[in-house]
């Protein structure tokens, strides 16, 4: 598999479910949605509280070395779940796939004349959609897995305008994000958002997504962006209470690692869409 520049090649993928606040953390910050502006508030702990604040605190730090192996694992665990859910739960956003797949069933009875056969082909179809989002899913994974995945440090951390996080929970990795500067059009991406299943609902992609956004504000750039093919609803929830909007998209996005073969296009549908936050006019 030939693999382009990461820059050009790796897309930005997100897997969050959480999309409300964290309960009990020491530090939340707030948009003021008609400035555009972040403020943080520090409430004092209740002493009595004190060790339940401080166990269920999420600290949000910079990317360190021996952070690589869970890093690489809860991206790699977030981006495989995305093989059902693009499967099967895609389809239902994909009225063209769903005509095309009816057709199908219906010129297998034509052609066969078994409704045994033809009962069957629903099944075989969602089975063909299974294996080739395996598939392509898992000819992404070994892209990024081997481009800016694979040296977090170089890609990232070792570049202005580029940052790396994680969110540290109980001494434990539990959530990744990253942000990476354009200066072509002074707008920063956010960019491998993923939360460990474990510890969803808690707030953490939330947390992830604001420290991005003032890391933008704090290097004076013009936006945020992100492009994702999220098919859980509760992903774009997030991004839309963190003041993204939506810019565009496409029904039919070829993922990074397809062959663009017939079978594909048949089998592996995406839809890609674009967010903006506009942080101050340019």
């Amino acid at each position: 598999m030939h693999c382009s520049s990461p820059k050009m090649v790796c897309e930005t993928k997100i897997v969050a479910d959480e999309h409300d606040a964290i309960q009990g953390t020491k530090k939340d910050s707030i948009i003021l949605s008609s400035s555009q502006m972040w403020t943080s508030s520090t409430p004092a702990p209740n002493p009595l509280e004190e060790n339940d604040v401080r166990k269920d605190t999420v600290l949000i730090r910079e990317f360190e070395r021996t952070d690589h192996v869970e890093v690489r694992r809860i991206f790699y665990e977030g981006i495989m779940e995305r093989i059902p859910n693009t499967a099967f739960r895609g389809i239902l956003q994909q009225s063209q796939t769903q005509f095309v797949y009816a057709l199908l069933t219906l010129m297998c009875f034509v052609v066969t004349k078994s409704l045994a056969l033809t009962c069957c082909a629903p099944f075989l179809l969602m089975g063909a959609r299974y294996f080739y989002s395996h598939k392509v899913i898992h000819s992404y994974l070994a892209c990024a897995l081997h481009t800016d995945m694979a040296d977090i440090e170089e890609y990232y951390m070792k570049h202005t305008g580029s940052c790396f996080w994680v969110a540290v929970l109980e001494g434990q990795v539990v959530g990744i994000v990253a942000a990476q500067g354009r200066e072509d059009d002074n707008t920063v991406e956010l960019r491998r958002m993923s939360v460990d299943s474990r510890f969803r609902g808690k707030g953490i992609a939330k947390l992830l997504g604001r420290r991005v956004l003032e890391f933008a504000m704090h290097n004076n750039y013009a936006a945020v962006v992100l492009g994702t093919t999220a098919v859980k609803m509760a992903a774009h929830k997030l991004y839309e209470s963190l003041g993204f909007r939506r810019t565009g998209g496409s029904e039919d996005y070829m993922l990074p690692g397809m062959s663009r073969s017939p079978q594909e296009r048949l089998f592996f549908q995406i839809r890609y869409q674009r967010y903006r936050l506009q942080l101050r006019e340019e």
